[in-house]
């Protein structure tokens, strides 16, 4: 069901969690990605691989999702990684500094400019 501009899918693959997210992740949608992401952060063990590739516009709200799953992973030897982020939503980890606590994978899909 697609709830508020944004899509969450989830696929398992032994100790990973795949989850793909599509749409606008803001102060509407983050609750939704972040009770689709904290349990899987608060598992031992695992790791939670999410696809940012379809997320056009992000804010600090989900930011603040993205910190509490890392915190739980932390918490719970397991971990998270981004991967195919957008330019403009990779650069709002950039200026936060998030780049740097967060495991970010370098492959970088090209926005439309």
């Amino acid at each position: 069901m697609l709830s508020m501009n944004l899509h969450i899918d989830q696929q398992v693959e032994g100790s990973t969690y795949y989850v793909s997210v599509a749409g606008e992740v803001d102060a509407y949608t983050a609750p939704k990605l972040k009770e689709a992401i904290l349990p899987l952060a608060q598992e031992s063990g695992k790791t939670v691989v999410v696809n940012l590739e379809q997320v056009n516009y992000m804010d600090s709200t989900g930011l603040g999702v993205f910190i509490s799953a890392l915190k739980s992973t932390k918490e719970n030897d397991s971990q998270l990684t981004l991967v195919s982020l957008q330019d403009r939503v990779k650069r709002l980890f950039d200026i936060t500094g998030l780049n740097s606590v967060i495991d970010i994978d370098s492959t970088v899909q090209g926005g439309n400019k």
